[in-house]
This record gives C-alpha cells, structure tokens and sequence, in this order.
C-alpha cells in the first residue's frame, strides 16, 4: 500500500511556512510516499499557497524521494499549453516525484472572478486534458475547435516520467467520472463527502470500458488518521477532533445560508472517515478498507485539514512512520500467491 499525506496548509491562519518545510523534510526521511496539496484561490486571510506548483517546486527541492500531488488543478481555469509545460519542468526538476490530480472545479466564485463560464467547465476541462496529454506525448500539438487555437506548438521539457506524469481524476459526476476509465486514469476520491458516491460511478464507468480494475487500484483514498500508543488515548483525540469537525461544518453551513447538518456521530467517524487506534489498529483498519474498496493507496490527514495543530500530527507520523510502515513495505515485497489472489472482487456499493 502507497501511504501519503495530505491536509496541511488547507485551512485556518497563514502559518509558519519554514515549520511547514521542516515537516516536508521529515516527511521525506520517514519514508511517506507523497503530499498532497490543494487548490484554492482568492482567499487572502486563510490560503497561505493558492498555487500548488509554486509551493511543489520548493517542496521537491527540498525532498530526495517524497513525491508532490496536486489535488487538484482545476484544469477550466488555466491555458493548457503554460500548464502543461509548468508540470513539465517539475517533472524534469524533481526527476519525476510529481503526480498530478485535476478537476472541474466546484467554486463558482473564482470562475466568476477569472470571467470564466461555469456552463464551459466540462468542455474545457475534456480539452485541456487532450492539450496536455498531447503536448507530454507529441513532438509538438494543435487545437483547432474549442476554447483555444493554436496550431503546431512544442512543449517542454520532455516528461520524465512516461508517457506522462500520473494523472488523477477528482470528480464525481458520471462524465467526469467516465473521462478517468476511459483513460484507464485513477481517481483522487474524496473524504468530506468520502469516496461512497464515486465507486460506484467509477465501477459502472470501468465495465462500460472493458471492466479495467489497474486504475481502481491505484486511486488514491482520503482518511483523517488518528494513532496514538493506546486505543484509548486514539479514541480520546478522535473525540476531540469530532467536536471540532462538527463546528467546522456548522461554521461553513452557515457561511453559504444552509442549516447547519447533522453533528456527525463517533461511530460515524470511525466507521466512514477515520483510521484510529494504536498501530495495530491502524494497519488492520487500513488493509481492510484496501480490500473493501480495491484502492491501495491512501493520502493521511494526520493534521485534519488543519484542526490539529502540526506539531501533533508530526507524533502521529513518526509513529506511523515506526509501527505501521514498515510493515506494508514487507508485504509489498511478499510474492503474490497468484493473480487471481491478488485481485479484489469489483465494489457493489459502499455502506
């Protein structure tokens, strides 16, 4: 299993960008395979990086293995052509530790700032796609129809990584969702809602395409993770966290005029949003929500989107990094009885 993080830097003040760096590097040493970082624009007081590249470049600078994650580029916002080149050169700069996770977008405030339509978001996002898939492949690429003309361009530098760096969909809707198993391309699922809604669009969409299950495979889940050395130490800080969640989404409910939801229950939480426990716990939860979804790749939020100050979610790594990691790399390095055994059998629905 692909064990990342995600979640820093998301919400709250602008923070300490060198305490930040620091957790980066020891993310690196401690043996995660990558981080993840969204993409929110247009947010003085709380979005410390609205663009994720320019933060990707120090982060891979500063990092011998990690690998950096976009989640997500909203592809509707940008000219393909500069975006694709951009990724291009931190691909040839990191040696090829970029993945790239894309979208439609779901905040209408900053296509309407960027006088962008929301009723093109699909048609450019399906063309941006083209264009840069094109521009990594090609010698050299051309759009005719759509939002943007161009005719023979070459981009790059040439991808490091082939035929281009990985590419992961965030969606939900079924175009969306069908545009990554048409490609064979992973999804980046969600946790705030989680991934419920999307496997079984995904499912549908890949037996659509000939019943592909690589690129279920390799999608990559979302969990807050909470380990300590006793269950019941865990159990304590998921209460904690709990009660901050759930004033986080009445504060946001009302922000958009909506009623606040449902306080989340703890049951809830663990069953659906968390990985809790001691190491032992952690590992079992995590190979089971491997084996019920088929995915074998998690992005880790240890700080919760911000809810957990760093300097705690940095014990929680350490301890993962101690207890739990090690024993994922010796299975990963265990021979396969089979192809058959290694195969999950394909999702029917999520609870």
């Amino acid at each position: 299993m692909r064990v990342d993080l995600a979640g820093f830097a998301r919400e709250g003040t602008l923070g300490d960008h060198a305490g930040l760096m620091r957790l980066v590097e020891r993310a690196d040493e401690l043996g995660f395979g990558g981080i993840w970082f969204n993409e929110f624009h247009f947010k003085r007081r709380s979005i410390p990086y609205p663009s994720t590249l320019l933060l990707g470049a120090e982060v891979l600078a500063r990092t011998r293995h990690l690998r950096f994650g976009t989640s997500i580029l909203v592809l509707p916002l940008y000219h393909p052509l500069l975006l694709a080149e951009q990724i291009a050169q931190l691909d040839f700069q990191s040696g090829g530790r970029i993945d790239v996770g894309i979208g439609r977008g779901t905040e209408p405030a900053t296509f309407d700032a960027l006088g962008v339509s929301r009723d093109h978001a699909h048609q450019r996002f399906t063309e941006a796609l083209r264009i840069m898939i094109d521009a990594w492949t090609g010698q050299r690429c051309s759009a005719t129809s759509g939002p943007w003309h161009f005719s023979d361009i070459a981009v790059g530098p040439p991808p490091v990584q082939k035929p281009h760096p990985p590419i992961y969909v965030a969606g939900v809707s079924e175009e969306t969702v069908d545009i990554a198993a048409s490609n064979g391309f992973p999804l980046l699922l969600s946790l705030e809602p989680n991934e419920a809604r999307q496997l079984p669009v995904f499912h549908a969409a890949l037996e659509r395409h000939g019943g592909l299950r690589d690129p279920l495979a390799a999608s990559s889940l979302s969990r807050y993770t909470v380990i300590a050395a006793t269950r019941a130490k865990a159990l304590e800080q998921v209460e904690d966290l709990l009660e901050r969640l759930n004033a986080r989404r009445a504060e946001r409910a009302i922000a958009r005029g909506a009623n606040p939801p449902p306080p989340r229950d703890r049951a809830s939480m663990l069953s659906d949003f968390t990985i809790a426990g001691t190491p032992d716990d952690c590992h079992a939860q995590l190979c089971a929500l491997s084996q019920r979804t088929g995915a074998e790749s998690i992005r880790c939020l240890f700080s919760a989107n911000g809810l957990i100050s760093n300097d705690a979610a940095l014990a929680g790594m350490e301890l993962f990094a101690n207890e739990v990691l090690p024993r994922f790399r010796q299975e990963d390095s265990t021979p396969k009885r089979s192809e058959s055994a290694e195969r999950k059998p394909a999702l029917q629905g999520e609870n």
